[in-house]
């Protein structure tokens, strides 16, 4: 008997993708491009490699599930460093080391998730539209309302949590946001970092922050959940989520941490004791190696701008176009010439030979029937200069 809850998903974007574009041809001659998947294609530094056959003696140990001490070592400097938090505000027992963010975020709907009786009021878990399909899957397979919070021009590309009324906050579970956002490159500032944090606390909620992305941005650093942390002297009712698949372009690495509520991250550990993966000891050794290297990741990200700079060169300002704060994606308005981001993504394939992801795939229709991706489509500047240049060039002479 299949959980019923799954009924709940929709398709992964990226299979309904595969059904609408797949079964049209590209034009004769054109080498089709992908640019609908954030995948990193630059390589990472030497240093991942170099460490992991320095440790190849350990892969026949059993790694610990809430990492190794050098490791969590590692992640509390890095976040010292980034967040420029006093040495003694955070400790490496509030840090756990993960095997890629999207298990944990997945996982810790078990933990946060108070299961009802048939009938009750289910708990509510608010994610912000459009939105990574995992936070949706962490709240309905542990029986929990999703909230659809939308996230529009009209909003800076940010959840409104002040038109969020109090009933509703009194239900919640967990809020997840994320900074910078996917797909739109949104930014949290200090202001709005403080006031879901004080609502947290004042509801009862966890706070996810999802920060996966804070390494890549293009001019000014993005601000984190630590840092509004710091000034309450406490971590509670806090967890931020970081990774070295974008950080360091390691996405095969599968690497990342939890950090912040030592309550949580305790009990967290105890629950992956029971159904998280360990990361083996070679890879804790060459994540911790990552964590401590700031200077690959300047070079990653003065790749990205280059990147972003020939957007910006080729598109102008057509398809709404503006420079993402941080990340690595395009969310690109069509409305001035298709119907919808659908409409679009399948013009572009059939004419260019470019895939690119409609908007609505990675948002939801919400309670008042309006899907906030429906105008958009995105792209992923994951690949190399010319690639780049030529995706972007085909779809500028369609429009």
């Amino acid at each position: 008997m299949v959980n019923s809850s799954l009924s709940q998903l929709s398709d992964y974007p990226f299979q309904r993708l595969r059904d609408l574009l797949d079964h049209h041809e590209v034009p004769e001659g054109i080498t089709p491009l992908a640019m609908s998947i954030g995948e990193p294609q630059h390589q990472p530094p030497a240093l991942l490699q170099d460490t992991i056959n320095a440790n190849a003696l350990s892969w026949n140990k059993y790694p610990p599930i809430a990492g190794n001490p050098d490791l969590k070592a590692a992640i509390k400097e890095f976040l010292d460093r980034r967040y420029d938090l006093k040495d003694d505000f955070i400790s490496t027992d509030d840090v756990l080391p993960v095997c890629g963010t999207r298990e944990a975020l997945f996982l810790i709907g078990n933990l946060l998730i108070e299961r009802v009786a048939k009938g009750e009021e289910k708990p509510l878990v608010l994610v912000p539209n459009p939105f990574y399909q995992v936070y949706v899957g962490a709240a309905v397979m542990n029986e929990a309302q999703p909230v659809y919070l939308p996230a529009g021009p009209e909003n800076d590309f940010m959840p409104d949590l002040s038109a969020v009324d109090e009933e509703t906050w009194k239900k919640t579970a967990m809020l997840f946001l994320c900074s910078p956002g996917n797909p739109q490159g949104m930014v949290c500032d200090l202001d709005y970092l403080r006031h879901a944090l004080e609502l947290a606390r004042t509801y009862d909620f966890t706070l996810i922050m999802d920060e996966c992305y804070a390494e890549l941005y293009d001019a000014d650093k993005p601000h984190g959940a630590m840092e509004v942390a710091q000034e309450t002297g406490s971590t509670k009712n806090l967890l931020v989520f970081h990774s070295l698949s974008k950080r360091s372009s390691a996405a095969g690495l599968r690497s990342g941490f939890v950090a912040g509520d030592p309550d949580l991250i305790k009990n967290f550990v105890g629950l992956r004791n029971y159904g998280g993966a360990s990361m083996p000891l070679p890879l804790q050794a060459a994540s911790a190696a990552l964590w401590r290297d700031d200077a690959h990741v300047v070079e990653n990200r003065r790749l990205y701008k280059e990147k972003i700079d020939t957007a910006e060169r080729i598109l102008g300002n057509r398809l709404g176009f503006y420079r993402p704060a941080g990340g690595f994606f395009l969310w690109l308005d069509v409305r001035e010439r298709w119907a919808n981001g659908e409409e679009a993504a399948l013009e572009i394939w059939k004419k260019a030979g470019v895939r690119v992801i409609p908007g609505n795939y990675l948002a939801k229709t919400d309670q008042s029937g309006v899907n906030p991706g429906t105008a958009y489509i995105r792209l992923a500047l994951v690949h190399e200069q010319p690639i780049i240049e030529e995706a972007l060039n085909r779809i500028g002479k369609i429009i």
